[in-house]
């Protein structure tokens, strides 16, 4: 899934450059590109399937020159994930009625790559023999109010967990609650079924989204499915699929996965995992001086110099035509920020 547009990661990440197409930790590849190749090793590159919006068809295509124009599905809008899971489920399930399949955001990090895909085929050998939706559950190391979270019964068959129920993004003190438990694990939205299973649970589950995409089945693969797609697609619910299926299901399970992950959904998650200098300052810029200054994190165009004095725990980062400086303790207000912006001074902000 790649067709978000990461707004808490404004201004770096924008309406016409997302952050799954940033080089956001400075080592000269996207977050999707990385993604793809993670997956590589999970299945061979014409299995490998990107949805995204119609408007990143030309950025999919240089970022990753291998894939095919059948493997990149475009979306007119954007919907939540229920529609655009259906509509890739859909058409895998007619090219392979047997097929397993992995459903991964494209700008999440994964540093354990090993365990990562130790766990995966855990996960998909459980969901090849029996009827499961399957999630990868993260361990929680702190009580954050910015995730899901997932209450799994402990009662393991060799290393999967039937699921309780999700649970929503919770207040502080109900998040602690939960880490304390022991009994709840953070949503990754990493997802793993059979084709048949999802469109099982679609089928129940979600009658009016099966019934819009098993009316153009007969297009899928097929020159007339991009217009049936641009005609239909608009008419899918705005729901999410923890919304539309996995709090409704009874054959949810999930995974314990210790995979060093983060959704590197704002810039303090950044800050948290990028390479720090001895004052705690997350630096991505050729020229800049700083001094009497922590727990910052810094990026700049290139070419671009900055003098920076007396911070402490702030955002400074300056792209196109928007410059940000904002304190990282309240960073969840930034998403907020950038639409005032939009409000005020036009599109071009965002």
């Amino acid at each position: 899934m790649a067709g978000g547009v990461g707004s808490r990661f404004w201004p770096k990440s924008r309406q016409h450059f997302p952050k799954q197409f940033i080089d956001i930790l400075g080592i000269g590849k996207s977050l999707l590109q990385l993604t793809y190749e993670r997956f590589l090793n999970i299945c061979p590159p014409e299995n490998i399937y990107v949805l995204s919006n119609e408007h990143y068809k030309d950025l999919i295509n240089e970022q990753i020159p291998d894939i095919s124009d059948t493997q990149i599905l475009l979306e007119p809008c954007r919907n939540n994930t229920a529609p655009c899971i259906a509509y890739a489920s859909y058409k895998i399930h007619k090219i392979n009625a047997d097929a397993n399949i992995v459903v991964a955001p494209s700008d999440h990090l994964i540093l354990k790559e090993n365990e990562f895909l130790i766990k995966l085929n855990l996960a998909l050998g459980f969901t090849e023999s029996n009827d499961a939706l399957l999630t990868l559950g993260i361990q929680p190391t702190r009580p954050d109010t910015g995730y899901g979270y997932i209450n799994f019964k402990k009662e393991d068959n060799e290393g999967v967990y039937p699921v309780e129920r999700f649970m929503e993004k919770p207040i502080l003190e109900t998040a602690k609650e939960f880490v304390a438990s022991g009994d709840y694990l953070w949503n990754a939205g990493i997802f793993i079924w059979s084709g048949k299973s999802i469109i099982d649970a679609f089928q129940k589950y979600a009658p009016e989204i099966a019934a819009l995409f098993e009316g153009g089945i007969a297009y899928f693969s097929t020159d007339k499915e991009s217009a049936f797609i641009k005609e239909n697609y608009p008419n899918s619910p705005n729901i999410s699929i923890d919304y539309a299926i996995l709090e409704k299901a009874e054959n949810v399970y999930t995974i314990p996965a210790d995979i060093g992950w983060s959704d590197l959904g704002t810039w303090a998650s950044l800050h948290t995992i990028a390479q720090k200098d001895a004052c705690n300052n997350v630096i991505n810029c050729s020229a800049v001086y700083v001094s009497e200054t922590e727990d910052c994190i810094i990026q700049l165009p290139k070419g671009k110099a900055a003098v920076v004095k007396g911070l402490s725990d702030y955002i400074i980062v300056d792209d196109g035509n928007v410059l940000l400086i904002y304190p990282k303790s309240e960073e969840q207000q930034i998403k907020k920020v950038a639409g005032k912006m939009v409000e005020e001074y036009g599109i071009d902000y965002l």
